[in-house]
């Protein structure tokens, strides 16, 4: 994984530049998003695989599944992808890119994974106290875990707060086994 993203970066970073200086990242953001879906399928992954095909064909057959998505500097991007063998690399690439993008815009992705669903009120409360203590824009999105027991789990990047019953027992047992 760290080898790919080692890849990845100068791809995203030259995404975002050039996005950022059109004023395009909403559009590029779209366009690498639909472009990695397209590159994690595993049919599709063949394609990106295949030594018949060429580079231009096999950026061909990115642009054309994301047909109307595709900016003009998209496909030059996508072709010079392709040319380095490197399209199997979009979804690195589009996730980078969207984390250039989030520190740019001061925003964060937050998943709180929860035993039971929250309530409208509950996920504004947690909301606001979490962009007090991020000092970010919240982007939040929820799921529900049963085997949590009680509790939430809150990720947000590489943070990961665990204040569920199920990780309480775990550190509790680990405690005891020591």
């Amino acid at each position: 994984m760290a080898e790919l993203t080692t890849f990845a970066r100068p791809y995203a970073k030259a995404a975002f530049q050039f996005a950022q200086e059109k004023g395009e990242l909403s559009q590029w953001s779209e366009m690498l998003a639909l472009a990695a879906v397209v590159a994690e399928d595993a049919a599709f992954r063949k394609v990106l695989s295949d030594p018949a095909l060429t580079a231009e064909q096999q950026a061909q057959a990115v642009i054309d599944v994301c047909a109307d998505k595709v900016t003009e500097s998209g496909k030059t991007f996508f072709l010079t992808m392709a040319q380095q063998k490197r399209l199997v690399l979009l979804p690195e690439v589009s996730a980078l890119f969207e984390t250039l993008k989030a520190e740019t815009e001061n925003s964060t992705d937050v998943l709180v994974v929860s035993a039971f669903e929250m309530s409208d009120a509950e996920q504004e409360k947690l909301a606001t106290a979490l962009k007090a203590k991020l000092n970010r824009t919240i982007t939040m999105s929820t799921e529900v875990d049963k085997s949590l027991i009680g509790g939430l789990i809150i990720k947000a990047g590489d943070m990961v707060i665990d204040g569920s019953v199920r990780g309480k027992l775990a550190k509790l047992a680990e405690a005891i086994q020591s």
